[in-house]
């Protein structure tokens, strides 16, 4: 049997609910070749890279299904025991994963290592890599070094990149992740931060006979060597752009490696043309979120549950909610996301608790069949009582006056 030869592309969501398929897919392939290995590097500078690890490996174990391992390599500040296992593992791997952190360390800590020579063996012997976001950068033959640009302000330039997409297709691509990023909501921070401007000032900067591959947020472009195709995945598409002009992949789209190479030329049936979507609005789109859109669903839901008195469809939508609060904790993008979505739970809990407080409108009720009752109009009495148990209130009469409690 062939073993699977594959690069997959992530633009984000890589340790999220919407990359879970793919990530089985590939993983039972790459099962016949090796292990899965995650490789660190990438948020090696970071203070809380061991627990964005632990968490990549939590996503991989109860949300994918599968063990990872960590191939830990931070930096050359490691000892020698662990460069050796790091490098162990690589050989060894069948799929080897990496994700967020910053493109321009990890290629510092590559650098004079045989960490790009092993990635490009395994992509060429047998094999899967999956690069996602920062280390989705480092692909190319070009890599954007986002931090500098888009934190500290430098002026927009471009890095030599590893090109291992160069060395197993003969393409010179510069890959973009993030490439639907909305996050600015005013401000353009579409194409992984840089906005229209500054890529296409970049993009004039680009060696003759290089196009950019933007891969959109929750997307996976899946480059199947043997069978030279590219494959879309996820909730976006995946961008072909040169000089300006755009062509898109929509999710669920195969083409050929070759068409890829010539959009933008030739447009193939597999493209359309895209336009500038352009800003707007005064925040970041929710739509682009998969868990804020979920949370604005789920709270749609609960509103029409509480409008109809509907307590346990109201419930319903808590849990759900809650439920995709925990499939989404593990995901290692760094965002306020999380803390949006437990606010829409928190607020549910509060306009449920105040529905459901039910105490003083009971006393009130049972004040009213108390004279009823003085005033022997029993027929109004029993009414009240009857009314109560209908919302799950029991009554007991006593010499010294009625109590209830609700039913269970």
């Amino acid at each position: 049997m062939i073993a699977p030869r594959v690069l997959a592309i992530m633009g984000s969501g890589e340790t999220s609910p919407t990359m879970i398929k793919t990530h089985r897919r590939l993983l039972a392939a790459a099962d016949r070749v090796g292990p899965a290995v995650l490789l660190d590097t990438p948020v090696g500078f970071q203070e809380n890279a061991s627990d964005i690890a632990a968490r990549a490996v939590e996503y991989f174990r109860d949300g994918v299904g599968h063990p990872i391992s960590v191939a830990r390599w931070r930096g050359a500040h490691e000892d020698d025991v662990t460069y050796e296992e790091m490098l162990t593992a690589l050989r060894t791997a069948g799929y080897v994963f990496a994700g967020p952190g910053s493109p321009s360390y990890a290629l510092r800590q590559w650098a004079d290592t045989p960490v790009p020579s092993l990635l490009a063996a395994k992509l060429r012997d047998g094999g899967c890599v999956t690069f996602a976001s920062a280390a989705a950068l480092t692909l190319g033959v070009v890599t954007v070094p986002v931090y500098e640009i888009y934190k500290v302000g430098e002026e927009p330039r471009w890095l030599p990149g590893l090109d291992l997409l160069g060395a197993a297709t003969g393409l010179s691509i510069a890959v973009i992740p993030h490439y639907d990023n909305a996050e600015g909501g005013t401000h353009d921070t579409r194409f992984c931060y840089l906005g229209e401007r500054r890529l296409a000032e970049l993009e004039r900067s680009l060696p003759d006979g290089t196009f950019v591959l933007g891969v959109d947020e929750h997307t996976a472009c899946v480059i199947d060597l043997e069978a030279s195709t590219a494959t879309v995945e996820g909730l976006g598409g995946v961008t072909v752009r040169r000089a300006g002009e755009s062509h898109v992949i929509t999710s669920g789209t195969t083409v050929p490696l070759a068409e890829l190479a010539s959009a933008g030329e030739v447009v193939a049936p597999a493209f359309a043309p895209v336009e500038d979507v352009g800003l707007g609005g005064s925040g970041p789109s929710d739509q682009h979120s998969p868990l804020l859109a979920a949370a604005a669903e789920l709270e749609a839901r609960f509103d029409a549950a509480l409008a109809e008195l509907d307590v346990r469809g109201a419930v319903a939508a808590m849990l759900e909610l809650e439920e995709a609060l925990v499939a989404w904790s593990r995901d290692t993008l760094q965002s306020d996301e999380p803390d949006r979505t437990r606010a829409v739970l928190r607020s549910m809990i509060v306009r449920l608790g105040q529905l459901t407080d039910v105490g003083p409108l009971v006393e009130a009720m049972l004040e009213i069949r108390t004279r009823a009752r003085s005033e022997r109009r029993f027929e109004e009495s029993d009414w009240v009582r009857d009314r109560l148990v209908e919302f799950g209130v029991e009554v007991h009469d006593t010499p010294e006056g009625s109590s209830w409690r609700l039913l269970s």
